[in-house]
């Protein structure tokens, strides 16, 4: 195999040598990113929003991208300077791709973590019993972003009876302030 590399030309022995090392390098990257191991490349500054543009996966990336370009077009663009122009362009495209790839995919996250203002306008029912007027607290159970949580709450008006359906109206003091559901 490496002979018919020896024999081509410069340019095109250039991209091979290039191609080669780097795609490997890709492919043991790829496997050690399905199997969930991450050595930090500048990929969890990416999830931080900080664009690493100059990451190890980058580049890797870029030459991937630049090399097979060369060596795929060049029989197809006989002026060396067009190739290498094109698979610049190409390289640049890959680590782009790359970027447009982690974004969507950071789109999917889901943020689960609790927080009481997520409960204002959610319904609940009464666990224990709420007095009057703020006096006590009694406690609801309610579900916010699929989750039950039971959680202390003040009624602002009147005693509000085991089983109750209410409603969040506002957080006061990390209290729910709920009144009945009618």
């Amino acid at each position: 195999m490496m002979s018919f590399i020896s024999e081509a030309e410069p340019l095109l022995q250039g991209f091979w040598y290039i191609a080669i090392p780097t795609s490997l390098i890709f492919i043991i990257q790829s496997i050690i990113t399905i199997f969930g191991i991450d050595f930090g490349d500048g990929f969890d500054d990416f999830i931080g929003a900080d664009f690493e543009v100059f990451s190890w996966r980058n580049f890797i990336n870029f030459l991937l991208g630049f090399s097979w370009t060369g060596i795929s077009f060049y029989t197809s663009i006989k002026s060396p300077a067009l190739l290498i122009f094109t698979s610049l362009l190409v390289g640049s495209f890959f680590v782009y791709l790359f970027f447009k790839v982690i974004e969507w995919f950071m789109r999917l996250a889901e943020d689960n973590s609790f927080s009481l203002d997520k409960a204002i306008g959610q319904t609940g029912e009464v666990y224990l019993t709420i007095p009057p007027n703020a006096q006590n607290s009694g406690k609801v159970i309610i579900s916010v972003n699929g989750s039950v949580h039971e959680l202390e709450a003040l009624s602002l008006t009147h005693e509000i009876k085991t089983g109750s359906k209410v409603l969040v109206t506002q957080i006061e003091d990390q209290k729910l302030i709920v009144e009945v559901l009618k």
